[in-house]
């Protein structure tokens, strides 16, 4: 299989560059206090590692997806990080967890956890190992960089036991709306044209079809979106820089000073708050998808019904008749 940073090359197919996106991780995962940028996957990585639900929606954190108050005896977390997850889960969840990520440095500087753990470097888009082995697969906040997004939830289906699930988390169509409208419309003022600078997403109506193609069921596909204050647009560029940088093969590298400032003039009429700062927000997409097991519960067989769409207007007087 490929190692870690493979890449298919730019085009359509492949938006992003996988061998800059290990660079950035690394150089991320090295900086004096890592832990200042990392706000947003600590919340998103309690999220789907702890005991109950994510913040303000319904979706289901891995405690929640035990059955019968049971363990995962073994557990993958697909571009890890630096244990975002990791450090939510406990013993009395998962017994055994293998973190893989694109960059060495992070895992170097991982997080610590009460759960033992090993290690792997490899690109989340060429998982090494065999079919059948994990009882749980978790992922937060990486699969938006991967070049082909139904590969790697196929590739994740193949390495889960059946009965075995996934939980992951990440971000959505309408993740930093107001940087980039502000971006586009300050280069269409000052430039004659726009690029890119903010890496392209997947629509929530997507992510249901891809999983069920992967061959999950039972699925269950929650958004959330988090909104985070800045003094202006400089420090949200500066911020994203230290977790989020745009990798994308067709990205501006530069923007001139003025249209900078056209864009932070824009950004603060736009979207500015009362107080002076500006509001950047992310939406996250929760998703729990199971692989297949005889145990599971299934579907009724076709043309078993025994009421009608036609009596559900009568459903109350039926249900009074079973009470009777």
């Amino acid at each position: 299989a490929p190692t870690a940073g493979a890449s298919s090359g730019s085009g359509a197919l492949s938006p992003f560059d996988r061998q800059l996106k290990r660079k950035q991780k690394n150089w991320a995962a090295l900086q004096a206090e890592p832990a200042k940028c990392e706000y947003l996957r600590e919340e998103v990585g309690a999220a789907a590692g702890g005991p109950g639900r994510p913040p303000r929606q319904g979706g289901g954190g891995v405690g929640e997806a035990r059955r019968a108050g049971g363990t995962f005896p073994l557990a993958l977390d697909v571009g890890s990080g630096r244990g975002y997850i990791a450090q939510h889960l406990t013993k009395e969840t998962v017994e055994k967890l293998i973190q893989v990520d694109i960059a060495e440095n992070a895992l170097k500087n991982a997080i610590e956890s009460e759960i033992p753990m090993v290690s792997v470097v490899a690109d989340e888009e060429f998982l090494p190992f065999k079919e059948d082995t994990f009882d749980l697969v978790v992922s937060s906040l990486s699969l938006h960089w991967v070049n082909d997004l139904p590969k790697a939830f196929k590739e994740i289906h193949h390495v889960l036991k059946p009965d075995g699930v996934f939980i992951g988390a990440m971000f959505g169509g309408d993740t930093l709306y107001e940087l980039r409208c502000s971006l586009q419309l300050a280069e269409l003022e000052r430039e004659g044209g726009f690029s890119p600078h903010v890496s392209p997403f997947t629509a929530v109506s997507d992510l249901g079809h891809l999983l069920s193609r992967a061959g999950f069921n039972t699925l269950t596909v929650d958004t959330d979106e988090i909104q985070v204050n800045y003094p202006g647009l400089f420090e949200v560029m500066e911020d994203l820089q230290g977790k989020y940088s745009n990798c994308s093969w067709n990205r501006k590298p530069l923007l001139h000073r003025d249209t900078m400032l056209a864009a932070a003039a824009i950004y603060r009429e736009m979207y500015g708050n009362s107080d002076g700062s500006v509001p950047a927000t992310f939406q996250i997409y929760y998703m729990i998808g199971w692989k297949f097991h005889e145990s599971q519960a299934r579907p009724a067989e076709r043309g078993s019904a025994t009421v009608s769409f036609g009596d559900l207007a009568k459903i109350n007087g039926l249900l009074s008749k079973e009470k009777k």
